[in-house]
């Protein structure tokens, strides 16, 4: 029935006046059970003085028929805002940089890649004549494909997949449709896939995929946090801190140093993600070139194999199955884990010197940090970057135990799991450019931590307890529980116990010189030290 139709008549157009559809409904007495699905399905209903002849019996036999009749939402467009992933949607100008290497796109790409290199690498395998040296012109056609490779050509595959309903060999199909046109190519077109399974081409693409978005965009950002770090800590290397063990008072530090061991801890992770080894196989079905050997016995495949995977700049792992086992994923999952628990830690404990107002926020003209309270300013930075790093990690946990467990020779388990490798790193990504938003805010209160310190004389009881164990005066610890634990400690209670101290009087005047401000070992000097180290 059309919007518009009578519904004491179906399919006969009133050209009466229309009623809302609640009142229809209660002058025509219609069961509330059967208004629902007739409310939801029109627009409008016609006036009870409709000239139709139909009876509202005849409407009520045909409700079952109205009821299948819905009007269905139209199909959204994918954008920003119908996205179901934030990465794709809410934050995709901030992770859009991994897009041409970890997407579907990048996939097909580096898939294309491989495909085609493969052919030119058969080329110059004197023992296989089928497929003779290219000219130029035929090099330069081939290199093009790689070169030229834009989302057009992507789509051209995804469209291919729809027919043949396999990702990989869409892609061969592609090369093929792309190349018959050329008289030389032509002739070896069944030598783009030659002798590989699909996780040949596979494993060596998911690891360019890496290799690129690690090197390309990743490590960057990780290096510009971890700078920042450093930079907060040379800063502050001498500003000094109330510490807080167990969340109670106590040995003084220096704000830079607690800064510098996150830098420090953050950049050997860093340093450890550089390094890992990624590794691709190029063995055929089952890892032992079964069909090569059968079709040109005299090559040697397995040095072939390792020349080709070593020239896309990957590792090469000779004892595989069907597929590379990821290990290598494995590893270097896990050591982006590791490194996003620093900065879990790093995003917890700023977040803390904030709370208490040890930081201050820069805030800008109409950001708004709370509906209804005008006076925040939320640490959202912070608190963005450590849900995201919570996220990122369940990821890339999972992706770090599952990937390496495979049925047999192989099972497709890895095949969808593989595709979230953007999504992980995303969530990194998106995390560590949060953190540098909030280290960008930040601002040093340096009288809320000389409040704290000037309130926490009783610190002192660790150097003077000490000095007192040099002088052999007994219990000596005990004595400066006596005198701090539970009580409220000042200066001059201090200075009194120092006083009344059976030792040299050189040892009371270096004692008496302490306060909660200096007395802070050498922690600038460490500070120092590694800051030179990194920053020059």
């Amino acid at each position: 029935m059309e919007i518009g139709s009578c519904i004491r008549a179906p399919n006969v157009s009133c050209p009466t006046s229309y009623l809302t559809r609640a009142t229809y409904l209660n002058e025509q007495s219609i069961p509330t059970q059967n208004r629902t699905s007739i409310a939801s399905s029109y627009v409008t209903l016609p006036r009870k003085t409709c000239t139709c002849k139909a009876t509202l019996k005849e409407a009520n036999n045909n409700i079952e028929a109205v009821e299948k009749v819905k009007v269905k939402p139209s199909d959204m467009d994918l954008s920003s805002l119908t996205a179901i992933s934030p990465l794709d949607g809410r934050y995709w100008n901030k992770v859009k940089d991994l897009a041409r290497y970890l997407s579907e796109y990048g996939l097909i790409y580096y898939r294309t890649l491989v495909e085609v290199k493969w052919l030119l690498k058969l080329s110059q395998i004197p023992q296989v004549p089928e497929v003779p040296t290219f000219s130029n012109e035929a090099q330069m056609k081939l290199q093009g494909l790689i070169d030229g490779f834009n989302e057009a050509d992507a789509m051209q595959v995804k469209n291919i997949e729809r027919i043949t309903n396999h990702d990989v060999k869409a892609v061969e199909y592609f090369l093929k449709t792309k190349c018959q046109e050329d008289p030389e190519i032509a002739k070896v077109l069944e030598f783009f896939h030659f002798g590989c399974t699909s996780e040949d081409i596979n494993n060596l693409a998911h690891g360019l995929m890496l290799k690129e978005s690690v090197t390309s965009v990743i490590l960057p950002v990780m290096d510009d946090l971890i700078n920042a770090i450093y930079t907060m800590a040379n800063t502050n290397a001498h500003v000094p801190m109330l510490s807080r063990t167990h969340g109670q008072p106590a040995s003084p530090t220096t704000l830079g140093k607690e800064m510098v061991i996150f830098a420090e801890r953050l950049r050997k992770e860093r340093q450890d993600i550089s390094q890992v080894e990624i590794f691709g196989k190029f063995a055929g079905a089952v890892g032992n070139y079964n069909a090569h050997v059968v079709a040109y016995p005299d090559v040697k495949w397995p040095v072939i194999a390792q020349e080709f995977v070593n020239s896309l700049g990957l590792s090469f792992n000779p004892h595989v199955t069907q597929i590379e086992p990821h290990d290598y994923m494995a590893k270097l999952f896990h050591s982006f884990i590791r490194f996003n628990n620093i900065l879990l830690d790093f995003d917890k404990d700023i977040w803390g010197y904030i709370s208490v107002g040890y930081f201050k926020q820069v805030t800008k003209a109409g950001e708004i940090g709370s509906s209804t309270m005008p006076h925040k300013v939320n640490p959202i930075d912070f608190e963005n970057s450590e849900g995201n790093l919570g996220i990122a990690n369940a990821i890339l946990d999972h992706l770090s135990i599952k990937l390496p467990i495979s049925r047999w020779q192989r099972d497709l388990t890895d095949s969808t799991v593989l595709r979230n490798i953007g999504v992980g790193l995303g969530y990194s990504l998106l995390a560590y450019k949060s953190a540098l938003v909030g280290i960008g805010k930040l601002q040093v209160n340096e009288a809320a931590l000389n409040k704290d310190l000037d309130n926490s004389w009783e610190v002192l009881a660790e150097p003077i307890q000490t000095v007192m164990r040099r002088y052999g005066v007994e219990e000596p610890y005990e004595k400066l529980k006596e005198l701090t634990r539970g009580k409220a400690v000042n200066k001059e209670s201090i200075t009194e116990f120092i006083n009344g101290l059976e030792i040299p009087v050189e040892a009371k005047t270096e004692l008496l010189k302490l306060t909660p401000h200096n007395y802070v070992g050498v922690a600038g000097q460490l500070v120092e030290e590694a800051c030179i180290r990194v920053l020059g």
